[in-house]
């Protein structure tokens, strides 16, 4: 995301579009690698491909920096979108596999509030690095990351197989299941209200309030992403219910989306959408994973992945409809609104797929 504040009014929309571009590329190879990937690469030792995972992420992100221009920089983001992919939903189906099924909520969620985790910390370390350096500094710092993690993999993570990969009929069994295909889309129509929006969260911000510091924005979100995704396992634990704690998350999604521009109004107010948005983004992935794990058990890594797929092309598709709206004339005011609709669509889809696992039970 790039700071937009400041630019010549004639250049916002086209920087804007680049920016969904950029955001695209990264989100669309991340959708695409998380399911390929997982399947090739299914039977290695865990360890080894976490670790050719975040190598292929850290080389993406260094290339990224030394990127001379905007085609080399897509090329780059497509290479850093590879790795995330492969590592993300491997990671959860480990975490998965560690500990019982009784704590399964809570070992996916402790991963993905280590990844809100990152994004609290590193959002607004990345804004400051570039705010002094430039953005190529940020990169540089997400390379540094990257290999940290691999170090501590190597050393102290332990190397077991992943499980088997699904026989082709498996796969379009996987795929043609009712309730696997009905809880990725819900997925996929989340995301791309809540990680679509995100991308454009400077913009909104200057044109709803004339905001332009969004750091303490950036920071109300990613706190409210830790709240959620590391107090959502342990409601899954408790209630046995993820279905419908995704039916509520979506209706608390919704409210926040949608009083975005009247909380701007009141500066005491003003931050709560933001965490609100943040806590039920994040949190909105462990009940889906827990789902998808419960239907096919035996192939946990390849249903996460396609979760983790949904999820991230989600974000791309938001991104780049968020692009060509803003292109075509369409205010960032607007885009709230907007949003707001599709995760009440999303919402009743979710009711409906509650509704139906009812009845068969």
């Amino acid at each position: 995301m790039i700071n937009v504040i400041g630019r010549s009014k004639s250049r916002i929309p086209l920087i804007l579009s680049q920016t969904g571009q950029a955001v695209s590329v990264f989100t669309l190879c991340y959708a695409l690698a998380a399911p390929i990937f997982a399947t090739l690469l299914a039977g290695k030792p865990m360890r080894r491909i976490l670790v050719l995972a975040l190598a292929v992420f850290s080389v993406g992100n260094g290339a990224s920096a030394l990127a001379s221009s905007f085609s080399l920089l897509l090329m780059a983001r497509a290479v850093a979108g590879i790795g995330a992919g492969l590592y993300s939903p491997l990671a959860a189906a480990a975490a998965s596999s560690l500990v019982s099924e009784q704590k399964r909520g809570r070992a996916l969620g402790m991963t993905l509030g280590g990844m809100s985790m990152g994004t609290v910390v590193g959002v607004p370390l990345g804004l400051v690095i570039a705010e002094h350096l430039s953005w190529q500094g940020t990169l540089w710092l997400i390379t540094a990351l990257g290999l940290i993690a691999m170090i501590g993999i190597v050393i102290w993570f332990p190397n077991f197989p992943a499980s088997a990969p699904p026989s082709l009929r498996q796969r379009v069994a996987m795929l043609t299941n009712g309730r696997v295909s009905a809880t990725i889309g819900i997925t996929l129509m989340t995301s791309v209200a809540s990680l679509g929006l995100y991308t454009y969260i400077a913009s909104i911000l200057h044109n709803l309030a004339d905001i332009n510091n969004i750091t303490p924005y950036l920071w109300a979100w990613g706190i409210g992403g830790v709240i959620g995704s590391f107090s959502i396992g342990t409601l899954i634990d408790r209630t046995g219910r993820p279905g419908l704690l995704m039916a509520g998350i979506l209706a608390i999604l919704a409210f926040a989306i949608f009083s975005l521009p009247l909380g701007l109004k009141y500066p005491i107010l003003s931050f709560l959408p933001f965490v609100l948005w943040g806590a039920m983004g994040w949190a909105s992935q462990a009940p889906q994973q827990h789902v998808l794990l419960h239907l096919q058990p035996n192939h946990g890594a390849a249903t996460v992945a396609l979760n983790s797929s949904a999820n991230y092309l989600g974000s791309a598709i938001g991104s780049a409809l968020g692009g060509i709206v803003l292109l075509a004339g369409l205010a960032p005011s607007q885009l709230p609104f907007a949003t707001g609709c599709l995760v009440l669509v999303t919402l009743l889809g979710q009711l409906l797929v509650v509704l139906r696992k009812n009845k068969e039970q």
